[in-house]
């Protein structure tokens, strides 16, 4: 494991696109207190190089190979307390803020914004501030909100059609799954279609993935 400084900052930057991590490690270069002790390209890498040197700080991008975001955040939280995370994106969808500000980081910054705000950032997380904004707070609650209202207007059986659609499984095997006919098993389906906003199986498995994990029937 690294030792480290307490004056020092230390940074594990997790982005896959070459010039991203060029411009986060020009702009960190700059500032006495931080270092960059590490950086990855693969979600892969991530977990293994955090149990090793236990940074201060990960800079974690959002899209990466092998990367869920949420379930690497949860990991972190549970395994290395110690380190904070600080989500740095283009992607500035309310699920993504939602599910990362639950998930435990401490901080969701857009790739847009200036170094020195960057810099700051950082050296705030390691002071404990919470740095989502009133803005972003209301966002994801209006996000969960509008989540909990479609899934609570989902009969028991649509949650479970739902549920097996999202596994894989063809109309078919989900009316076998379920003891009840293809027709009733297509009913269902423009229903969950019809409360959730989407209009096809494609749309309601992503609505699964990125809105209903945490809801189990």
């Amino acid at each position: 494991m690294l030792m480290q400084s307490q004056n020092v900052i230390t940074v594990l930057v997790a982005d896959d696109h070459p010039l991203a991590l060029e411009g986060v490690r020009s702009i960190l270069e700059k500032a006495h207190d931080i270092k960059i002790i590490a950086e990855v390209q693969d979600g892969n890498e991530i977990k293994p190089k955090v149990a090793e040197l236990r940074p201060r700080i990960l800079l974690l991008d959002l899209k990466m190979p092998n990367l869920d975001p949420v379930e690497m955040e949860r990991w972190v939280r549970e395994n290395h307390p110690e380190t904070l995370t600080l989500v740095l994106t283009a992607h500035d969808k309310d699920a993504y803020l939602a599910n990362i500000m639950d998930a435990g980081a401490v901080g969701y910054l857009d790739k847009k914004l200036r170094a020195n705000d960057l810099i700051a950032a950082i050296r705030r997380a390691v002071r404990g501030e919470f740095l989502f904004d009133k803005e972003q707070i209301e966002r994801a609650k209006r996000w969960r909100e509008d989540v909990t209202e479609k899934w609570e207007s989902l009969s028991k059986r649509e949650r479970e059609v739902l549920q097996l659609l999202t596994e894989g499984q063809d109309n078919n095997a989900i009316a076998v799954s379920l003891g009840i006919s293809i027709n009733t098993v297509e009913k269902h389906l423009k229903n969950i279609y019809k409360k959730l906003g989407v209009a096809s199986r494609t749309e309601a498995v992503h609505w699964w993935t990125e809105k209903g994990t945490d809801f189990r029937t």
